[in-house]
C-alpha cells in the first residue's frame, strides 16, 4: 500500500511541478520582458482554456477505450516538453503565443488523467479515494511551490528560462509515467451506436438536471482560475515595480513566492475536503469555494507591498480555499457520480467545462478589463462577479446532504 501510494505521490509532484514552472511567473516575463499588453497576456493563459475545451475530454475516451491512461499520460508529457523547449527559444507574439499553445494543449488532458490514473490505483488496491487521494493528490501542490520557488531563486522568473525549467520536468515526469499502475481500457462490445463507439457517453451526464447545473456553474468558476495566474504576477512586479514607494519591497522583488503562499495554503486546505465534503456535502464547498474567491480579488485590490502587504498574505492564503474546495472536491464528486466505463471521460467534461470554457473566457475577458479598468479596479470587477455567481448557485443548484452518505 505505502508503495503504490509514494509512486502516486512522486506523479503528482511531478505532475504539478511541471505547472508551477511557469503559470503564476509567466504573466511577469511578458508583461515585463516582453512588454505585452492585457489582452495577449490573458490570450497565453486562454490557452490552458482552448485546450480544454476538447483534449481532456478527448483524451478521456483515448483512455477508456484504446490507449491505458499512464501510458497516454507518458506520451502527452514528452510532447508538452518538446513545444515547451521551442517556446524559450521565442520571443515574438504568435510564434511564442503558438508553441505554449501546442505545450499546453498537450499538457492539459495530463491533469485528469492523473486523476484518473490515481483513483484506478487506488481502487485496486482497496482504498478510499475520498480518505486517501487529498493526502496524495497535496504533494502536487508541493511540487508546484518547489518550483516556483526555484524558478525565484534561480532567477529565471522574469525570463524564458522557467519553460526550460518545466520542460525538463515534462520530460522526466514522461518517463516515469510508463512504470506507473496499469489501467484497464474498456473492453465492453460495440453496440452500433456512434456515441458509444467513440467512448462519448459521458456527455449524456448532462441530460441529468443536477449534474448539468453542476457542470454549468463548473464552468462559471473556471472563469476565475486564470485570472489570478495570468495577473497577480505582473500585477505585483510591474504595477507596483513602477510606484516608487514600493520599490525593494519583497512583494515586487519576489512576487513568486509571496504569491506560493497561495499554494502553500493548498496544501492544508486539500486535508480538510474529506471532512468538510462528509459533513456538508458538494454545494456548501463549492459556495465556500466562490465566497472565498471574492474575498480573493477583494483583497489583492486592496492591499500593497508596503503597510498592506498583510492584505496581501490573507489573499493569498484564501487562495487555498478558493482553489482546492471546488477543483479537487469537483474531481471527487464527478468520480462518486459517474460509471466506472466513463470515469476518464467524465473528468475530462469536468476539465472541459472549466479549464475549458470557463478559463477561456474568464482569461479572454480578464485582459479586456485590465486594459479598460487599470489596476486596482479590476480586482474590484472580479470579485463582484464572483459573489453574483455564488449567489445564483446557491439558489438554483439543489442538492440534499446527510453528514454520512449524499443523496441528489
Amino acid at each position: 500500500m505505502k508503495n503504490i501510494k509514494f509512486r502516486l505521490i512522486v506523479m503528482n509532484f511531478l505532475q504539478y511541478g511541471v505547472w508551477g514552472a511557469w503559470l503564476i511567473s509567466l504573466g511577469a516575463y511578458l508583461g515585463g520582458g516582453l512588454h505585452f499588453t492585457g489582452v495577449q497576456i490573458g490570450s497565453f493563459f486562454a490557452t490552458m482554456g482552448i485546450a480544454s475545451l476538447f483534449m481532456p475530454a478527448l483524451m478521456g475516451v483515448v483512455a477508456d477505450r484504446w490507449i491505458p491512461a499512464q501510458r497516454l499520460l507518458g506520451i502527452l508529457h514528452l510532447l508538452s516538453a518538446a513545444c515547451m523547449t521551442y517556446a524559450a527559444t521565442q520571443t515574438e507574439y504568435m510564434a511564442l503565443y503558438t508553441a505554449v499553445l501546442l505545450g499546453v494543449i498537450f499538457y492539459m488532458p495530463t491533469i485528469s488523467l492523473s486523476n484518473t490514473v490515481a483513483y484506478n490505483a487506488l481502487n485496486r488496491n482497496g482504498l478510499d479515494t475520498v480518505k486517501d487521494f487529498p493526502p496524495i493528490r497535496v504533494w502536487g501542490t508541493v511540487g508546484f511551490i518547489c518550483s516556483m520557488i526555484a524558478v525565484d531563486l534561480l532567477g529565471l522568473a522574469k525570463g524564458s528560462g522557467q519553460l526550460y525549467f518545466s520542460a525538463s520536468l515534462g520530460l522526466l515526469l514522461g518517463l516515469y509515467s510508463f512504470s506507473l499502475p496499469q489501467c484497464d481500457v474498456s473492453k465492453k462490445q460495440s453496440t452500433g451506436n456512434w456515441v458509444d463507439a467513440l467512448g462519448l457517453r459521458a456527455f449524456a451526464l448532462f441530460k441529468e438536471r443536477r449534474m448539468a447545473i453542476f457542470f454549468i456553474f463548473s464552468m462559471f468558476l473556471g472563469v476565475s482560475l486564470q485570472i489570478t495566474n495570468a495577473f497577480a504576477n505582473d500585477y505585483l512586479t510591474n504595477y507596483f515595480g513602477g510606484i516608487e514607494e514600493y520599490n525593494g519591497t519583497f512583494g515586487v522583488e519576489h512576487a513568486n513566492i509571496l504569491i506560493s503562499l497561495s499554494q502553500l495554503s493548498e496544501t492544508l486546505c486539500i486535508m480538510l475536503i474529506p471532512f468538510f465534503l462528509k459533513r456538508y456535502g458538494i454545494k456548501n464547498v463549492m459556495l465556500i469555494s466562490m465566497l472565498a474567491w471574492v474575498l480573493r480579488f477583494a483583497l489583492l485590490g486592496l492591499g500593497d507591498p508596503g503597510t498592506g502587504v498583510w492584505m496581501l498574505i490573507l489573499s493569498m492564503i484564501v487562495y487555498g480555499v478558493a482553489f482546492d474546495f471546488f477543483n479537487i472536491s469537483g474531481s471527487l464528486y464527478v468520480e462518486k457520480e459517474t460509471a466506472p466505463e466513463i470515469r476518464a471521460s467524465a473528468q475530462g467534461v469536468f476539465m472541459m467545462m472549466t479549464n475549458g470554457f470557463g478559463a477561456t473566457i474568464g482569461s479572454y475577458a480578464a485582459g479586456k478589463v485590465v486594459d479598460m479598468y487599470g489596476w486596482p479596479n479590476s480586482w474590484y470587477i472580479f470579485a463582484a462577479y464572483a459573489l453574483v455567481v455564488a449567489i445564483l448557485f446557491a439558489i438554483i443548484f439543489r442538492y440534499k446532504h446527510t453528514p454520512e452518505t449524499a443523496k441528489a
